[in-house]
């Protein structure tokens, strides 16, 4: 092999082993940021939307009831 050659296939090596490193740097920064991430939606508690807009149609019911019965309390106790 020639001086050339020897040099560009080293040339390559190098390239292909830093493409395969960013490559592998990338992945375990995302996997960072993903745990982290999960870490964080665990600590502060928080819930999806789905989660949220069943629990706010169940509060608003439940609002409509004691309104519901509030009102007829106040109609008995205006009759006595």
């Amino acid at each position: 092999m020639s001086n050339s050659e020897k040099l560009l296939k080293t040339l390559s090596s190098l390239i292909e082993n830093s493409v395969l490193t960013s490559k592998d740097i990338k992945k375990e920064i995302s996997t960072d940021l993903k745990f982290t991430r999960d870490k964080l939606i665990n600590k502060f508690q928080l819930v999806s939307r789905e989660e949220f807009e069943i629990l706010k149609k169940m509060v608003q019911k439940q609002e409509i009831a004691l309104k519901k019965i509030s009102k007829k309390k106040s109609k008995k106790a205006k009759k006595s």
